[in-house]
């Protein structure tokens, strides 16, 4: 078995890793909120988030084509491969240790974290700033202002809309409603989060010489990421969907289903797009923006801090980890 082989496989292993993290990690994103407002009982709200998140990656072609080109420019030889290895292990250090703790850090920015950390630390790479600041950095920034946005005005839509209703039927019928909503967030956080994986995959495919392109997206990779993805969401992140669903504001089912649809719709139409963008930093602000139409107090700012602080921290934080993972395991690349 050739070195190149090795390296190529050993970075689709941890890449698959990466993406079993990303689905416990980030099962939250979906379905926190339609367990806190016993819309789903939690394993029904798993499988409902596992079966999106696998259907969804089927169409997330548009942004693994943005992971896998136009960020960094990469050593060459098998070096560019230790950078990708490196990037990924990173980007699963950060994951584990924001679980431990339960903060819904991205592992889409944890993941471009530990690229850039990698590629600055390799003789020979060289990060694609502008690319970093366009792909990643400006929907990094707007996406949970739209997030906040529209899950204020989603909510403000409900308000209006159902304002002689009778609390408890319209209770009964959000909860139906959630299943649905549910549902529209884990197909857009599969369109998002499995294209990541499928990117670094591809590329690292390419860099082996195993395709000729560092675009096409080999069905197999679909696949089987789509089942990791899926299977990992199933796992379940119980210390992050506790902090999701029940820390930054108490949501009632009206809430939950304008915050859901509010952040699925951000999801949709990024992906439509290309632009990677976080669905923690999307859901999580959606979040917010529905709590602040009740009234400003309501969201818990201090939780909501802690969690904009982990968003700051997280591509420096898996950067760095992926540079120490590169020092370590240069000599065998």
């Amino acid at each position: 078995m050739s070195g190149e082989l090795v390296a190529v496989l050993a970075v689709i292993v941890v890449a698959m890793a990466f993406d079993y993290t990303n689905g416990f990690h980030d099962a939250a994103n979906a379905i926190a909120i339609s367990v806190s407002t016993r819309a789903l009982t939690p394993r029904v709200a798993l499988g409902v988030a596992a079966l999106g998140n696998f259907i969804g990656t089927h169409f997330g072609e548009n942004v693994a084509k943005t992971v896998g080109s136009g960020l960094v420019a990469l050593p060459t030889g098998r070096a560019s491969l230790g950078v990708v290895f490196a990037a990924v292990v990173g980007a699963v250090g950060w994951n584990l240790l924001t679980w431990y703790f339960g903060i819904p850090s991205s592992s889409s920015h944890a993941l471009f974290g530990g690229l850039v950390g990698a590629t600055l630390f390799a003789s020979g790479g060289v990060v694609l700033w502008g690319g970093i600041v366009q792909k990643v950095l400006v929907p990094m920034v707007v996406s949970p202002v739209v997030g906040f946005t529209l899950g204020g005005l989603a909510m403000l839509a409900v308000m209006w809309g159902f304002r002689r209703g009778q609390p408890g039927k319209l209770n009964r019928g959000f909860r139906l409603a959630q299943s649905v909503s549910a549902a529209a967030m884990a197909v857009g956080h599969g369109m998002q989060d499995a294209a990541k994986t499928m990117g670094i995959i591809v590329l690292a495919l390419f860099i082996g010489g195993y395709q000729d392109s560092d675009t096409h997206i080999p069905q197999w990779v679909f696949f089987s990421s789509a089942t990791v993805l899926a299977l990992g969401t199933y796992a379940g992140g119980w210390r992050i969907i506790r902090t999701m669903g029940r820390r930054v504001i108490h949501l009632g089912p009206p809430e939950g289903f304008a915050a859901q649809i509010a952040a699925s719709t951000v999801l949709f139409a990024t992906s439509r797009l290309g632009l990677p963008i976080s669905t923690t930093h999307t859901i999580t602000s959606a979040i917010m923006g529905v709590g602040a139409t009740k009234k400003f107090s309501a969201v818990r700012w201090g939780v909501a801090g802690n969690i904009v602080m982990a968003w700051i921290l997280t591509f420096p934080g898996a950067g760095a980890i992926a540079c120490l993972v590169y020092f370590l395991l240069r000599p065998l690349f």
